[in-house]
């Protein structure tokens, strides 16, 4: 397939001249192009011409982008969408004053979804999390990550990890499946920890191994969930397996994550609400994601996390929704980023790096995709405007009116 996005407004290239990430105050060069289309052949992108140079007769395909703008497809590399069941009634709690580590402690939180979960057959999981990815494409996601970690047994873990799977296989875009076993402790281990560590780490995780069912591990690292040897205990084992690691930590309390992710190379540390200064520090010069999930301060009335901070010491940063039942029930990237732009401070520049190739480099997938950048894989996205501005702007509206898979439309706003 020979084909040509023509005359678009703009295109953001979010070119990183081969290094694959931004950081620092280079989140804001997003590299911006104009009176030039786009060539895409054999599935990568071919060339950027003038549009004085254009012969349509050349092409397979002719897309007119005229009063559109074109982006890297977005890449989503924080969500928890595979559940069922609705904690409804623990958001009143929480409008109501009570906390969220607190309604964990009662019981509910993560277990309820675990327990709903369980309840749920594959088919109906499948046919639920079905919805949910589609809309993620209709809003521009090429790639998008997925954590089990509401099965929390041998069998719904492994259940979860396939449904993510057959999800993959279903739909264009790429799916990545990340184990989360170590989401919480279960409540039939509640007075036998080490029970439930030794399950993940002799049971869970050498069959995942096995089936190849997840590309990285992940755990949650927090006062209410794992403590930061039992992750490291976890992660080893991991590593030993063949899997990278991401780690859930500094949401709610700075319990040693940071360090412990730093220990096992982690490839992103997700949340950092209540990182100190002294972790911030520690970004400076390695190239670990920190996974922004504004979202979840949303929805829970909680400390944004320090991210001016964080680009000031040259830090990677990324946005994801982190799209789960009981802190992020938010699926639309739009709020996300207009949350960004509002209580964390960042420019639409910065938004737009840290959701396309920095989201990209937390998934460990750079050198592929995450920026329009000659060789690169034509993953991309086409929103109608002609200034990208409206991204941010035009809050909760999703501007997207096509989305394109290796160089396949793979949604058409108008359907054609």
């Amino acid at each position: 397939m020979h084909l040509l996005i023509l005359n678009p407004s703009q295109i953001i290239t979010v070119n990183t001249k081969g290094i694959g990430y931004k950081r620092g105050n280079e989140l804001n060069n997003i590299e911006t192009i104009e009176d030039h289309s786009l060539i895409i052949e054999n599935n990568l992108i071919k060339d950027f011409i003038p549009n004085t140079s254009v012969k349509k007769n050349q092409f397979d395909l002719i897309i007119d982008a005229k009063d559109n703008i074109v982006m890297p497809g977005l890449v989503e590399c924080h969500t928890h969408l595979v559940f069922s069941g609705s904690r409804a009634d623990e958001f009143k709690q929480k409008l109501e004053g009570v906390s969220y580590e607190d309604i964990s402690r009662s019981g509910g939180g993560i277990n309820k979804t675990v327990n709903s979960v369980r309840e749920t057959s594959f088919t109906k999981l499948f046919n639920i999390a079905s919805k949910r990815v589609q809309h993620f494409i209709e809003q521009g996601v090429t790639t998008l990550e997925i954590k089990s970690g509401y099965g929390l047994d041998f069998e719904n873990e492994i259940k979860l990890l396939k449904v993510i799977n057959q999800l993959n296989k279903k739909f264009p875009i790429d799916i990545h499946s990340t184990f989360l076993g170590a989401h919480t402790i279960p409540k039939e281990f509640s007075n036998n920890r080490n029970g439930y560590i030794d399950l993940i780490i002799n049971e869970m995780l050498p069959a995942i191994n096995k089936e190849k069912l997840a590309t990285a591990c992940d755990a949650f690292c927090e006062s209410t969930a794992f403590a930061k040897n039992e992750v490291d205990l976890i992660f080893n084992k991991a590593i030993e397996l063949g899997l990278r690691c991401k780690l859930h930590t500094d949401q709610f309390n700075s319990i040693g994550g940071i360090d412990t992710a730093l220990k096992n190379n982690a490839i992103s540390v997700d949340h950092l609400e209540v990182i100190t200064d002294d972790d911030i520090s520690k970004f400076s010069d390695i190239d670990m994601v920190c996974v922004i999930l504004p979202g979840v301060s949303y929805f829970l009335n909680h400390k944004y996390s320090p991210v001016k901070k964080l680009i000031d010491k040259n830090a990677i940063i990324a946005l994801a929704t982190d799209f789960n039942p009981g802190s992020s029930n938010i699926s639309n990237i739009s709020f996300i980023m207009s949350l960004a732009a509002l209580k964390l401070g960042m420019s639409i520049e910065q938004i737009i790096s840290a959701y396309t190739i920095n989201s990209a480099k937390a998934l460990n997938l750079s050198d592929k995709i995450g920026s329009l950048e000659i060789g690169k894989q034509a993953d991309l996205s086409i929103y109608d405007t002609d200034n990208y501005a409206d991204l941010i702007y035009q809050t909760t509206e999703n501007l997207n009116i096509k989305t394109i898979k290796k160089g396949k439309v793979i949604f058409d706003k108008n359907g054609v």
